[in-house]
């Protein structure tokens, strides 16, 4: 029976119970006046939730995290962390709270979780709150991502808490309400690692088994089956990213998460225009976290995973026996970058239409990318007006170029290879979130309450590849006077 009341839904608690350790339970401070701004109905019913409830003011609070369901466990879990390479040995839930887990349609659990719910013991002299327009681009993004295909958090609602947020200005506050496999991150496995808590590290690597890679606990041994199946989930995670033109903007070692979704969209953009360097974050000054860098910190991180298991990759999980550990590390992390090319490649191959993997297509494909960077292409909407030249009509594509010769000539040998348009409509999003209407969606939605163009802008992107009347303003680049474009984490 579905929900009809928040004493009714069932929240378990494996993570507090399990690791004690890594949780400090915890309420979410009361909003003076909490409004419901955005509710994901889809998500809500394969979550067994009925969204008629959620919109009532129980409902609210109950996404706000005031209206705790009987049994419930709220929790601010603990976690270390490598910001911008630097390590930090205690980092946590300090706006965050993990209100416990649902088991969805198909029986898999899944955490729901707050962000800007208040001040946690994590905090660190931060209000532990949140503003509008943060929460709600991770509710638009995160959806654009599920559209997409590629592995994600979701936005199940955002609240309006009634209270000012002070950031650069005073802003409107709000709580958003997020559903992922599970928030593991590197970050919980380098803070276990780092208590010298053995057992602790052993009982972390069993829960993240148990709830992500089932496979692996009959491993002869488990710690290094868990690293191989992150490794190899990370690794197809950033080569979908890069194909889709997606810049996280902060890979710290607590955003890259162990279940291989993606999370925490606060400095995040799509490219407009093609270049590896591009870095939207106002606070990555040394371009550490740009487009073009992400498959390498993302085996960055994973090294630092490794790290954190090397007690349990040991022969017979000796910890004395570090040498067979490291080299076994070493073997499992030597996977990465063949698994993200291999991704990667038949990922483009698709978007060009199917073209053989071989050396000529290699070529190909490095030539269109130094063709796009010195033209300064949009990314997305290349591909996809390469699929109307497909059918004959090159046009829409040369047209993006000032200088169209270069294109002419890469042109005709892409054609030669006989592309599918089909395939490539497929796979080629003609809709994503464009920053300059996520900007516009937000402010209109922050400064003036309106929330009709967020609700437009998420009704389109999550049919990201079927063309529709009357969307024309969403297919199109970022116009001239628009950027350079500087995105903010918001705390």
């Amino acid at each position: 029976m579905t929900p009809t009341a928040a004493a009714e839904i069932t929240l378990s608690h494996r993570f507090a119970d399990e690791l004690p350790e890594l949780a400090v339970e915890w309420r979410a401070v009361e909003p003076p006046a909490p409004r419901l701004l955005a509710l994901n109905d889809a998500l809500a019913a394969d979550l067994g939730l009925d969204p008629a409830f959620l919109r009532t003011p129980e409902g609210v609070a109950f996404l706000a995290g005031t209206a705790v369901p009987g049994g419930a466990r709220p929790v601010a879990q603990a976690y270390a962390g490598h910001q911008f390479g630097a390590f930090n040995p205690r980092l946590g839930d300090g706006r965050a709270l993990l209100l416990g887990e649902v088991a969805d349609r198909e029986g898999a659990l899944r955490d729901i979780h707050l962000k800007g719910s208040g001040p946690t013991p994590f905090s660190r002299g931060g209000d532990g709150l949140a503003a509008v327009g943060p929460m709600l681009r991770e509710y638009v993004v995160s959806e654009a991502m599920h559209a997409l295909g590629i592995p994600t958090t979701r936005a199940l609602a955002v609240v309006a808490t009634g209270r000012i947020v002070r950031r650069e200005s005073d802003l409107p506050g709000a709580v958003l309400a997020r559903v992922a496999a599970s928030h593991l991150r590197v970050g919980t496995f380098v803070l276990a690692r780092a208590s010298g808590d053995i057992a602790l590290l052993e009982r972390l690597v069993d829960h993240a088994i148990a709830r992500h890679y089932p496979h692996a606990a009959g491993a002869e041994n488990r710690a290094l089956a868990l690293l191989d199946a992150v490794i190899d989930a990370q690794a197809r995670l950033i080569a979908r990213w890069m194909l889709v033109g997606f810049v996280h903007g902060v890979m710290n070692t607590d955003n890259a998460t162990i279940s291989g979704e993606t999370i925490d969209y606060g400095p995040c953009a799509f490219l407009d225009t093609f270049d590896v360097g591009a870095v939207f974050s106002s606070i990555d000054q040394q371009g550490r976290y740009a487009y073009g860098a992400q498959p390498a910190i993302g085996e960055w991180n994973l090294a630092r995973f490794a790290e954190a298991l090397l007690p349990l990759l040991a022969e017979g999980a000796d910890p004395a026996n570090m040498d067979d550990a490291v080299a076994a590390a070493q073997q499992s992390l030597a996977a990465y970058r063949e698994t993200y090319n291999a991704a990667w490649a038949e990922g483009m191959h698709a978007k060009l239409g199917g073209t053989p993997d071989d050396e000529q297509t290699a070529a190909l494909v490095n030539d269109m990318f130094d063709m796009l960077a010195m033209a300064r292409v949009d990314y997305t909407s290349f591909f996809r007006r390469l699929a109307t030249a497909a059918r004959g009509d090159r046009d829409p594509a040369r047209a993006l170029f000032a200088d169209p010769a270069p294109f002419d000539l890469w042109v005709a040998r892409w054609l030669a290879l006989d592309p599918d348009p089909d395939l490539m409509d497929r796979v080629n999003p003609l809709y994503i979130p464009r920053n300059h209407l996520v900007e516009e969606a937000l402010a209109a939605a922050s400064d003036d309450g309106d929330l009709a163009p967020l609700d437009e802008l998420v009704g389109v992107i999550r049919a990201p590849f079927t063309a529709r009347p009357g969307l024309t303003r969403y297919e199109q680049p970022a116009p001239e006077a628009f950027g350079p474009y500087v995105t903010y984490c918001g705390t």
